[in-house]
């Protein structure tokens, strides 16, 4: 068993099926928190970046092709939470590719990926679990693509990458999961609540991870973090921005008040 973390990383990009890809990050995980896995510099050179491995379903379509739910209905319920494990599932990708792809950054740097991506593994299973428990599956409806999509547009540059994947995508549901878990609890469905509450607690680190990252490859280039990020937004994310921004999580997760005003004046 290969003692490379970017080539285990790999192998999780590449797996194929929901099993595959949860078996294989939990344990990468194990492995490296055990110390058989290490970054290695005789590894190849990352591959250009491609689209991770995936089931046959769900179908991936445009966000616009997708039907406008409430889960005040059983299927409509069945929905949302598999919306939410798409999401969960593709950031398992979206933290290994950043370990896979950047190299020769400091050790922290992967110690934080490989437990996002640890995360983000058992948010999936959680959410699939629930999902079962509903009579539904991972697959049985369709899904977007825009997480992905983002990280091939981000793949050249780790400080985009991580501006815009952790700090924009991702973040979005600090902004918008504590209004979900309102309404999950007020139908009394206090199962899925719960599993919100988990993901909603641990994200807030996940995007402070990107906070830390960003910071640090600003300070390697000399520039200032505040205009370089709202750099960014105006170039890739204009059009993925919708507020209220939940302001007290963003700022525990690492924004400061410059960037919480630029969110505030792109946003949708």
């Amino acid at each position: 068993m290969a003692a490379c973390l970017h080539e285990a990383a790999h192998a999780c990009l590449r797996a194929a099926t929901p099993e595959a890809k949860v078996a294989l990050t939990f344990d990468a995980f194990a492995r490296f928190v055990d110390g058989q896995l290490a970054p290695c510099t005789d590894a190849p050179p990352p591959e250009p970046i491609a689209m991770p491995g995936r089931p046959a379903r769900p179908r991936l379509v445009s966000s616009r092709e997708l039907p406008k739910r409430g889960f005040g209905s059983d299927e409509g319920l069945a929905a949302f939470v598999h919306a939410i494990a798409h999401i969960e599932f593709n950031a398992i990708d979206l933290a290994w590719d950043a370990v896979y792809r950047y190299r020769d950054m400091p050790a922290r740097f992967y110690v934080d990926w490989v437990h996002v991506a640890n995360d983000e593994a058992r948010h999936f299973a959680l959410l699939r679990a629930r999902l079962v428990e509903l009579g539904r599956d991972y697959g049985e409806f369709d899904a977007h693509n825009g997480l992905w999509e983002m990280a091939e547009k981000t793949a050249h540059d780790g400080l985009a990458r991580m501006a815009l994947v952790p700090r924009v995508l991702e973040a979005r549901g600090l902004d918008v999961t504590p209004g979900m878990i309102v309404k999950l609890r007020q139908r009394g469905d206090n199962a899925t609540a719960d599993i919100l509450d988990v993901i909603l607690r641990e994200e807030v680190g996940h995007v402070a991870a990107g906070s830390r990252w960003f910071r640090w490859h600003c300070a390697q280039r000399g520039l200032d973090p505040s205009t370089t990020f709202r750099s960014l937004l105006a170039e890739y994310a204009r059009a993925v921005l919708y507020g209220p921004f939940n302001r007290q999580a963003r700022l525990e997760a690492g924004f400061d008040a410059d960037e919480l005003a630029s969110l505030d004046a792109l946003a949708n």
